[in-house]
């Protein structure tokens, strides 16, 4: 399996050894885009990794990555599946539907994995068939994920501790256009 990209209407622009592609236009759906492919228009198999790990958080949570709303901070899901993650607080991530019928252990182990895959910086993402192994084996141990760029409503900010009480912000504005076919 050679994953290329998640919109497959863009997969004709892969060629079939590219490893990486750079577009001057994003399309797409945003909430399953990598970091690199929103603001850069560059995308790889590594954005693949990306929107999965979205859509292991969209299992896990029950809510949908495109209409999700944090209603005290305005972050995406990825953002709000690390602070929750961060604050000991996963078991609150999941869809309340299946808490019951699952093993918690488990569910965890898999918003670690998602919060790896959602890495800002594609080169800290795993691969797929890291991922796979780390989804298929209890055993190995997980590296920490980073705190991802917390993608708000209409611009991005990049958080940093600089001291157990304080953070530093950066904030600069994206702005995203759909293309509607005719």
């Amino acid at each position: 399996m050679n994953p290329k990209i998640s919109d497959f209407g863009m997969a004709r622009m892969f060629g079939g050894d590219d490893n990486q592609f750079n577009t001057n236009r994003v399309v797409g759906t945003f909430g399953y885009m990598s970091p690199e492919y929103a603001m850069e228009g560059i995308f790889s198999v590594k954005s693949d990794v990306y929107s999965f790990g979205v859509l292991l958080l969209e299992i896990i949570t029950g809510k949908r990555a495109v209409s999700f709303h944090c209603h005290q901070d305005s972050l995406n899901i990825a953002g709000y599946a690390w602070r929750q993650w961060n604050e000991d607080k996963g078991k609150e991530l999941i869809d309340p539907s299946i808490r019951a019928s699952c093993s918690a252990r488990q569910v965890l182990r898999c918003i670690h994995i998602a919060l790896l895959c959602v890495q800002d910086h594609a080169d800290e993402r795993p691969d797929i068939p890291t991922v796979i192994l780390m989804l298929s084996s209890d055993s190995s141990s997980l590296p920490n994920p980073r705190p991802p760029t917390l993608m708000l409503r209409g611009r991005s900010v990049e958080t940093s501790k600089s001291s157990e009480n304080e953070q530093s912000h950066s904030v600069g504005t994206v702005s995203m256009t759909q293309v509607y076919g005719r």
